[in-house]
């Protein structure tokens, strides 16, 4: 499933109605037209008897996007690690920065009222 991202990025989902003699009620769907994922990704397609794109392997598709969502899951952990350590390491630079600020109003401050 190396390449998942890339066929997944290139598949164009569709709304469309079957013909009346498929569907009478003619209901809208969702999904994605064989002729186009057979050219993102031949194996994705279901043949006719003649070898004609027929159908969709939906679950073939839906299998890629599960291990796209469970990748991108894990990199959003990490980055969400990453962003804690990050501001962790923030806090204690704007208190080391705090510090370093009184230390030098109060040298201020003491040297002018020598003066």
């Amino acid at each position: 499933m190396d390449k998942a991202s890339e066929a997944l990025l290139a598949l164009k989902p569709v709304t469309f109605r079957y013909k009346k003699e498929i569907d009478p009620a003619r209901t809208s769907q969702c999904g994605l037209v064989a002729e186009d994922v057979e050219k993102v990704n031949p194996d994705l397609v279901i043949r006719d008897k003649e070898g004609k794109p027929y159908s969709v392997r939906y679950d073939q598709v839906n299998a890629m996007l599960l291990s796209e969502f469970l990748k991108a899951h894990r990199n959003m952990e990490e980055q969400q690690r990453q962003i804690e350590l990050l501001t962790a390491q923030l806090r204690k630079q704007s208190a080391a920065i705090q510090k370093v600020s009184d230390q030098l109003e109060t040298r201020t401050a003491t040297s002018l009222a020598v003066k």
